[in-house]
C-alpha cells in the first residue's frame, strides 16, 4: 500500500520556476563546486567506497539538502566539501579555489574565513561564554579582541541571543546552544555553511528555529548552505534536494514537494 504523502514548502519562501534550481547551481556564482569526487577508505579487498563520482554545485544564496540512508556518504561529502579530508580523486573548489592545490596553511585560512560548520555535536568550549565561543574564530584569525567581540555580539543578535551572550554553554538550552553554533559559523561573513544533521538532538520547535536561521542566512546574507538530513520535512526548507545512495547521486528534486515516508 502506498502511504506516501507530501509536505509543501513554507509560505513566504521564494519558489523558482522548474529547472532554475539546477541552472543556479551551475552558474558562475557557485560558491561550492564539486567535480567527480571519489573517496575510498582502505585498499585491496577491504577497500570501501564512500563516494563515487559525485558532482555538485551550490550557488550563492542557495540551500541544498543532501538526503539518503545511513552510510550513503552524506557526511563524507560534507567533510570533503569543507576541506577536512582529501578525496581519493576529483576536485573541490570553494569560491574558485581548488582545495587540493592549496598549501596546508592557505587551506586552513580559507576554512577559517570562508567556511562555517554546524554539526550535531556542537563543539562549544564549556569554559567560554556564548560571545567568546562565537568570537574565537576571529581572534584566531588575528582580529583585534574588541572588533571580534563586537562582531560576535552582532551575529548573536541576528540569532536572537543578545541577552545570552555572557552565559556559558551549560546555562543554555539545546536549541540555544545550537544557535550559538550557528552564530559561530556565520561570524566573519562566511560564504559557505556546512550543516550535518544540525537538529538531530533538538525537539521539533528548536529544530525548526535552527532551520529558519539557515534559510535566513541564505536569503539575507547570500550564503551558500549544504544541509545533510534524514528528515524530509527539514529538506523542504531547501531550494534543491540531492539524493545519495551507495556513494552516488541517484536523484535530485526541487523542494516544493518532498516525499514523507511510505513505500512504493
Amino acid at each position: 500500500m502506498n502511504t506516501t504523502r507530501t509536505t509543501t514548502i513554507r509560505p513566504g519562501l521564494a519558489t523558482r520556476a522548474p529547472g532554475t534550481e539546477h541552472e543556479r547551481g551551475d552558474a558562475m556564482t557557485a560558491v561550492l563546486d564539486i567535480h567527480e569526487l571519489h573517496r575510498t577508505f582502505g585498499s585491496g579487498h577491504t577497500a570501501v567506497t564512500a563516494l563515487d563520482e559525485v558532482t555538485l554545485s551550490v550557488a550563492r544564496g542557495e540551500l541544498v539538502a543532501i538526503m539518503g540512508p545511513s552510510g550513503c556518504g552524506k557526511s563524507t561529502l560534507l567533510t570533503l566539501a569543507g576541506g577536512l579530508d582529501e578525496p581519493t580523486r576529483g576536485r573541490v573548489l570553494v569560491e574558485g579555489h581548488d582545495l587540493a592545490e592549496q598549501r596546508a596553511d592557505a587551506r586552513a585560512e580559507l576554512r577559517r574565513r570562508t567556511i562555517g560548520y554546524v554539526f550535531q555535536e556542537l563543539n562549544l568550549l564549556p569554559g567560554l561564554t556564548a560571545a567568546e565561543n562565537v568570537s574565537l574564530p576571529l581572534e584566531l584569525d588575528r582580529m583585534r579582541l574588541r572588533e571580534a567581540r563586537r562582531a560576535a555580539h552582532a551575529v548573536l543578535e541576528e540569532v536572537g541571543l543578545t541577552e545570552h551572550a555572557d552565559r556559558f554553554p551549560e546555562d543554555l538550552s539545546g536549541g540555544e546552544q545550537q544557535r550559538v553554533a550557528i552564530a559561530r559559523a556565520l561570524v566573519g561573513d562566511r560564504r559557505l555553511l556546512l550543516a550535518d544533521e544540525p537538529t538531530g538532538a533538538l525537539d521539533s520547535v528548536a529544530g525548526e528555529g535552527v532551520l529558519r536561521l539557515l534559510r535566513r542566512a541564505c536569503d539575507e546574507r547570500g550564503a551558500a548552505c549544504v544541509l545533510v538530513t534524514h528528515d524530509a520535512a527539514q529538506a523542504a526548507w531547501a531550494d534543491r534536494i540531492v539524493f545519495l545512495r551507495d556513494g552516488r547521486v541517484v536523484d535530485h528534486a526541487g523542494a516544493a514537494t518532498v516525499s514523507l515516508g511510505g513505500g512504493r
